[in-house]
């Protein structure tokens, strides 16, 4: 492959909507800063798939989250305040 088909590759890919964040990319999105999304990542609160050493968020699920429709686990009820 010669460095234009590279680079038309590497152009077609980044139209494509990307279907996870980093854990630091979801953070911004959900206005915390990036230690308290790793702990939350921890405590099972934020959703993750781990691929090898990588950490990441799935987007569908990241919404579902924020919008209120994640399915809840057992032991991660929340209550207003």
């Amino acid at each position: 492959m010669n460095n234009i088909e590279a680079g038309q590759r590497r152009a077609d890919t980044g139209s494509m909507e990307r279907l996870t964040f980093s854990v630091e990319e979801a953070a911004e999105l959900i206005g915390v800063g990036r230690s308290a999304a790793y702990e939350a990542v921890r405590r099972g609160e934020i959703p993750v798939i781990r691929i090898g050493r990588r950490v990441l968020v799935p987007r569908s699920r990241l919404f579902q989250m924020l919008n209120g429709s994640a399915p809840e686990t057992p032991g991660t009820e929340t209550s207003a305040v």
